[in-house]
């Protein structure tokens, strides 16, 4: 149904069709007067009606502010969803103007609809100014736009709409932008908090610099730029591809009349919202009918390059250099003493500047284009005539299609300095900056010496480095294949006649022996081109047995850190255990040359190469990575809890857990665990070997492991999944040092949903459950507390992932060691009692 509020004009004489409505605190909200009236009909609402039009899934009416400060009896006059029972407010007409009391009235003066206070003061209205003599109808349409039309006009006879004014919140099929008809602009504006609907200092606004952005406004300063609208999406923000895959259509428009934004829902059943929150963020929300809560779906991919003008003029940002701030070829840094103090930063000037004649172009690939301010637009050529109006204008600085859809079409022309550039892995447009001819000639100049003198140097070296090889490698060869032509294995690691090099008993493990021969073919000779990774025991390749069979190989480096020892921990210890999220071992070989174990082959590879590559993240939902952590929480109970031998894994880490076809996380790289005795709790060691960033603290600091440490390391796991960022090297915030405390903080402030992985969000149409992840986040926080008492066993956080029970609330994280070399390097850092072996 259709809530409708008739009205007349007649003559000079003013019907007023007067909505009384006084409010009292002690009365339900959810009261509901008669939805059609007759426009003869007078209507008196008594107090205690406060829902004064009802629609199918809108309700429009009367609210009070929510009592978060004990001496505010602000009322508002709004819409908000008519079947959802958290209520949520999607327009208020009175934002700045509230009601100061329980009393207040709202009528028709005229073709106005007018909202009074007690006093008969006009607090808000629509303000109409043109005469209609038809009766005028207030209406509340499905869509939650609250109209008012000319009941006898053709066509719609619209004449106010609430959609022309939004305030927070952006619903299907309304429009942000301009039109150009009227120039009035329709943009977002945050509540002041999440309690205050009143106007707050953030505003997302469409605004024409040459071409037209929508820009993030905090306080009168100028926080994000969207990028220009590229025909596929504004190129700032590449992510709004994902939203496809969620059933949402979305839609620029431009011509003469307007130029708008809007997006619809291709699953109408459904409630979608996009709202700019009061911390400065638009996030988009989806009702999920099955926990009776919002999922929020989209937050924009927040990163280092992320704030406007993060780098200065004709510069770029690039997250994956270091650092970030780069200037353009053709251009240095104008401090380079600053330039390099800062890290990056700084404006860039040319080396040479343009003639004017015979300057040339430097392509920039994937990038967000320059701030259009002041750029010259013409949509009616290509981008070879764009580029001949660059060249033949002297104050032409760069250029670039306006639209890539079909191979691009469409100029635009910049003719001052470039600002606001950002390169991206896989999106943006391509953007060509003029240059002087002279710069790119001498980097070329330079690039060719420099290569020819490498080659020169490379060929002689080469010829000598070969014929001394070559008599090195007969006469080992010869040695070798005498060794190994006289050894007899009957067992891994167990040799007749030989020195036992790996003193293992038969109950210790009953592997088969893989022939080195064997492993050599199926890896074509441990082959580059098979190389899956490396890590402190040596590097892993991808090989194939004569049946077919994938397997991966993992063979001792020359220069590990790790040796003997370590390969017999991690043979026999596979060897003892079997789990499904334990990787399995098929067999091994040693000697006093080579040590090598074969594994399963692994299809999906390790799991911080997807929750760590822009790209591959967006492959790992929510659903999927809830099963991974759950994966590896029943791995490790087992290895604590539930195997043959007490063991403590002693590194684990992202790289070390090992994802299947299906997405099933095996716990890989035993070399550096330990067993314990069913009844020892603790041990102390002064050789420390593990990863920096995963460490407990009193591991790192004082050599003690335990359960607890591993538990650590696992709640450090948690929150790198769930954010998709690095605890090592963390450099995501100004406020904190590490990955826990930027966790802790936004935890504590109420703003979890800022911690998860935007590619994670949009990487399924699948609704997934923020409660579930707020849940996992604070799993994550109690198992890196600082103290090992107070981090939970793993039986407990198993029994946590898997129930709704109440989580105990986790005091502030440990800090880990933060060190900033190569995670592999062999560096030792000596302290007063321990030694540190990073890897």
């Amino acid at each position: 149904m259709k809530g409708t509020i008739p009205a007349y004009h007649h003559s000079y004489n003013l019907f007023f069709f007067v909505f009384a409505v006084s409010i009292l605190f002690s009365l339900p909200a959810f009261c509901i007067y008669s939805n059609t009236f007759s426009s003869t009909e007078s209507l008196t609402v008594s107090s205690n009606r406060t829902i004064i039009s009802l629609g199918d899934d809108f309700e429009f009416g009367f609210f009070k502010a929510a009592a978060s400060f004990e001496d505010n009896d602000h009322w508002y006059l709004g819409i908000w969803y008519k079947a959802i029972p958290v209520r949520t407010y999607v327009w208020v007409a009175n934002r700045d103007s509230p009601l100061s009391n329980s009393v207040g009235s709202l009528k028709f003066s005229g073709m106005n609809l007018v909202l009074l206070d007690q006093s008969n003061i006009t607090v808000w209205s629509t303000n109409l100014t043109a005469a209609v003599r038809s009766p005028v109808v207030a209406e509340l349409l499905p869509t939650g736009n609250f109209v008012l039309r000319d009941s006898k006009a053709n066509g719609s006879g619209l004449l106010w709409q609430s959609f022309d004014y939004p305030t927070n919140t952006l619903l299907p099929h309304m429009k942000l932008g301009l039109d150009l008809k009227t120039g009035h602009n329709r943009y977002l504006t945050a509540w002041k908090n999440s309690y205050d609907p009143s106007s707050g200092n953030t505003w997302f606004k469409l605004e024409m610099r040459g071409l037209p952005e929508f820009f993030l406004w905090v306080k009168d300063s100028l926080t994000l730029r969207s990028g220009p609208w590229d025909g596929i999406r504004f190129s700032g923000i590449p992510e709004m591809q994902q939203w496809n895959y969620l059933n949402i259509v979305y839609n620029f428009t431009v011509n003469k009349e307007e130029v708008a934004y809007t997006f619809r829902v291709i699953t109408p059943s459904t409630y979608w919202r996009l709202t700019l929150t009061s911390d400065e963020t638009l996030q988009l929300f989806s009702w999920n009918s099955n926990t009776l809560d919002w999922n929020m779906i989209w937050i924009p991919t927040e990163s280092q390059c992320t704030p406007y003008r993060i780098c200065g003029r004709n510069s770029y940002c690039d997250t994956n250099t270091s650092p970030i701030c780069n200037c353009i070829k053709g251009f240095a840094p104008r401090d380079p003493e600053k330039w390099l103090l800062l890290g990056g930063g700084g404006e860039c000037l040319r080396k040479t500047q343009l003639s004017c004649s015979g300057d040339k172009f430097v392509q920039l690939k994937n990038m967000k284009l320059p701030d259009t301010i002041g750029a010259i637009v013409d949509t009616r050529i290509g981008l070879q005539e764009c580029e001949e109006r660059c060249a033949e204008n002297c104050n032409c600085t760069a250029y670039a299609n306006s639209d890539i859809q079909n191979g691009g079409s469409g100029c635009v022309i910049w003719t001052s300095e470039l600002m606001d550039i950002r390169n991206f892995a896989t999106a943006g447009q391509d953007l060509y900056v003029k240059v002087a001819a002279v710069d790119l000639v001498t980097e070329k100049v330079n690039n060719n010496n420099r290569g020819k003198t490498r080659e020169i140097i490379g060929l002689s070296v080469g010829a000598i480095a070969l014929i001394f090889l070559s008599f090195i490698i007969f006469f080992f060869w010869r040695k070798h294949k005498q060794s190994r032509g006289t050894s007899l294995y009957t067992e891994c690691g167990q040799r007749v006649g030989r020195q036992n090099l790996l003193e293992t008993t038969d109950d210790d493990l009953k592997l088969p022996l893989m022939e080195y021969d064997v492993v050599a073919m199926a890896t074509d000779d441990f082959s580059m081109s098979n190389k899956l990774g490396e890590g402190g025991f040596g590097t892993v390749y991808k090989g194939r047995l004569i049946d077919g069979e994938e397997i991966a190989v993992k063979k001792l480096s020359d220069v590990s850190t790790q040796g003997t020892n370590e390969f017999r921990t991690e043979m026999i210890l596979i060897a003892k255990l079997q789990h499904i999220n334990l990787v399995r071992l098929l067999g091994c070989f040693a000697d006093e040359d080579d040590k090598i174990l074969v594994y399963e082959y692994l299809e999906n590879l390790s799991l911080d190469y997807y929750i760590f590559d822009e790209t591959k993240s967006s492959d790992l939902n929510w659903q999927t990575r809830f099963n991974i952590i759950n994966g590896i929480a029943r791995g490790l109970l087992y290895l604590h809890k539930d195997s043959r031998c007490k063991v403590i894994h002693r590194d684990l880490k992202t790289s070390n857990i090992l994802l299947d076809k299906d997405m099933i996380p095996k716990i890989s790289d035993f070399g550096l665990a330990r067993i314990f005795a069913r009844d020892e709790e603790e041990a102390t060691t002064r050789r420390i070997v593990g990863t920096y960033g995963y460490m407990a603290p009193e591991y790192a600091m004082d050599g003690v492991y335990s359960e607890k440490s591993d538990v650590f390391s696992f709640g450090v796991v948690i929150l790198e999944i769930v954010t998709g960022k690095k605890n090592r090297g963390f450099t995501s915030s100004d406020l904190d040092t590490n990955l826990l405390s930027y966790v802790w903080r936004n935890m504590e402030e109420g703003t979890g949903y800022k911690l998860l992985d935007p590619n994670m969000m949009g990487s399924s149409s699948q609704t997934f459950k923020l409660n579930e992840i707020l849940r996992c986040i604070t799993i994550g926080l109690t198992c890196v507390q600082e103290y090992a008492e107070d981090r939970p066993m793993m039986s407990w956080v198993v029994s946590m992932l898997g129930s709704d029970t109440d989580i105990p609330k986790p005091k502030p994280p440990g800090y880990c060691l933060a060190i900033s070399s190569d995670p592999w390097t062999s560096t030792t850092i000596e302290y007063t009692t321990t030694e540190v072996e990073p890897r």
